[in-house]
């Protein structure tokens, strides 16, 4: 089989000029790996390198498999989509799964469920009596919501997400959850495709998405209606969408550039600087994924910061791979202004726009603090602007003091150094039920453990240590924009929160990175088995300790399976999930 290790598309174009020698500082770095430009006999073409093909197995594996080269040649594009619908089928059965059980109000739903269904309703999220959530649990119905305006310190789009299945399906466990594990199931399906554009594999990319699917932290947050999983599949569909629009521009460039009398294309300096890159849907459609995500939670500004310079980092290789001498002066010439309108003003209108049925109530929180402010206090220096607008950024002002300021102690708070290595999880629902009790066995000696523990899957996550230090070696030494691009996501996704140690913040914030953690480790599984020119030896080898790393993550997703799904075990055997003394 062809390679589908992410060495395998590296080079040159034949026909490049010679590369100068290798400096100094360039010869001291090779001992870490550092690969200098390949001389001028690579195979690759320029054609290649701004559009590389697709890997395809090799003549010899389907001959193994006894398929001709027609239906092979059918059976490899109809895998481009059904491998990928394979492996979301297998997420959305584990995913939906019992999804009303447990039958309860867990962790922080007691907010997003009730908020989600009065903003769905009416517009505006109610201020909700206490200890209104057996109520709830017991007869819905009967509940009436509340007219008076509620204080909440998160933007509604992702309550918007929530409040469509609960409109769907009542206001009850499934229905709260039913729209955060369709988002989990697609993001997975997302993943697939994400994977196998960015290694140009099918098979890695699949295996990407199914290291996804079985990631428990993933899946408890797939199954639990709180906002950040929401924020994780708005943060992955901007990503795809970046993706995209990266594949498309370098297309457009290459249809642009002279070919040689023999066919090959040439760089062209005047063409790579000059060139408009004209309508870029797909930018777009990430502006909107980012605005969607910022409106969901604060941290996916961050994110759209750190998306913004990969987008446009990405220009500057491409305008450099096609010949352009100068490519940062010609992307700030050409892209930057263009790359700007089209990720933060749409995304300042798309977080507007989720905020309508706040500004179109007569009562929700704050909203008519302007005309307050003026009857009390004038006008003042921005009394020009609109009242909505006022008292809006008001809103978001005494939010943004709200959540700079949380510190109150929380049983299950984390830092952020200890997320990747699983430190302390957070335990959404405990119950000990008796023998004989609501799934307990009769047999057990003592008192079951039931429990709901957004929990990693370890041996992923440990693996996943090595996966960063493997990715940020491949990008600083081999220049890997794909290696770059995984590191982009994890950081945007995780290093924000050190600014904000003091915070009480949970390792579940982490769900947004965790697809980029399942790439990194898939570019390391792809490093693993080999790359391209490898001897059928080293390929078998690496193949079997790659297939062997997978089986026990798949392994070790299975044995937490009762940690994750709130099923009743022996108390036994809950202490023998339970590897650190900080899960508990």
């Amino acid at each position: 089989m062809t390679s589908t290790a992410p060495e395998a598309l590296e080079g040159q174009h034949p026909m490049a000029a010679p590369v100068a020698e290798p400096s100094s500082w360039q010869r001291r770095l090779r001992r870490f790996g550092y690969a200098p430009p390949a001389p001028d006999t690579a195979p690759i073409g320029l054609r290649e390198r701004l559009v590389p093909p697709y890997t395809r197995p090799s003549a010899r594996t389907w001959s193994l498999l006894g398929i001709g080269p027609g239906p092979a040649e059918r059976l490899w594009r109809l895998l481009a989509w059904g491998g990928p619908l394979l492996v979301t089928a297998v997420a959305g059965l584990l995913r939906f799964w019992n999804l009303g059980k447990p039958h309860a109000v867990i962790f922080d739903e007691t907010y997003y469920a009730k908020d989600s269904w009065a903003l769905i309703n009416q517009g505006y999220e109610g201020a909700w009596p206490k200890d209104i959530d057996k109520t709830i649990l017991k007869d819905p119905g009967s509940v009436l919501i509340p007219t008076d305006p509620g204080y909440v310190v998160h933007p509604p789009m992702g309550k918007w997400v929530i409040g469509v299945g609960e409109k769907l399906f009542g206001f009850e466990p499934f229905g709260w959850r039913f729209m955060v594990a369709l988002l989990g199931t697609l993001s997975v399906l997302m993943l697939c495709r994400i994977g196998r554009r960015l290694f140009r594999s099918t098979f890695l990319g699949c295996l990407a998405g199914l290291l996804l699917a079985v990631d428990g932290l993933h899946f408890v947050m797939s199954r639990t209606a709180l906002l950040d999983q929401v924020l994780m599949f708005f943060v992955l569909a901007a990503f795809g969408c970046l993706l995209l629009d990266r594949d498309r521009t370098r297309a457009r460039l290459a249809a642009a550039l002279p070919e040689d009398e023999e066919g090959v294309l040439r760089p062209d300096a005047e063409v790579a600087e000059t060139l408009r890159l004209g309508w870029r849907p797909w930018r777009l459609a990430a502006g909107v994924s980012l605005g969607l995500a910022a409106a969901t939670k604060w941290n996916g500004l961050y994110v759209m910061v750190g998306f913004g310079l990969l987008t446009v980092l990405w220009d500057v290789g491409a305008r450099r791979t096609a010949g352009a001498v100068r490519p940062y002066a010609s992307v700030i010439r050409k892209d930057l202004l263009p790359a700007f309108v089209s990720v933060v003003p749409v995304a300042i209108a798309t977080y507007l726009a989720t905020w309508t049925g706040w500004l179109v109530s007569d009562k929700g929180y704050f909203r008519h603090w302007a005309e307050d402010h003026d009857k009390e206090f004038g006008g003042g220096t921005w009394g020009w602007l609109p009242d909505w607008l006022r008292s809006l950024w008001h809103y978001e002002s005494e939010v943004y003091t709200f959540h700079v300021g949380l510190t109150s102690p929380h049983t299950y708070q984390s830092n952020p150094w200890s997320w990747i290595v699983l430190g302390r999880p957070v335990s959404y629902f405990y119950e000990s039920p008796a023998p004989g009790t609501n799934g307990c066995p009769a047999t057990a000696t003592e008192k079951c453990a039931q429990e709901v523990l957004a929990l990693g899957t370890p041996l992923l996550w440990w693996a996943a240590c090595f996966a960063i230090l493997y990715v940020l070696w491949r990008w600083a030494f081999r220049r890997d924009w794909r290696a770059g691009a995984i590191a982009c996501g994890i950081a945007a996704g995780w290093l924000p929160w050190f600014l904000y140690q003091e915070r009480t913040i949970f390792l579940f914030y982490a769900v947004v990175f965790v697809p980029f953690l399942c790439l990194a480790v898939t570019m390391m599984l792809g490093a693993l088995i080999g790359p391209r020119g490898s001897s059928e030896r080293r390929r078998t080898f690496g193949a079997v300790a790659a297939g062997c790393l997978v089986l026990l993550i798949v392994w070790n997703f299975i044995y937490f399976w009762p940690l994750y799904t709130g099923t009743p075990i022996p108390m036994d055997q809950w202490r023998a999930r339970i590897w650190l003394d900080t899960w508990v």
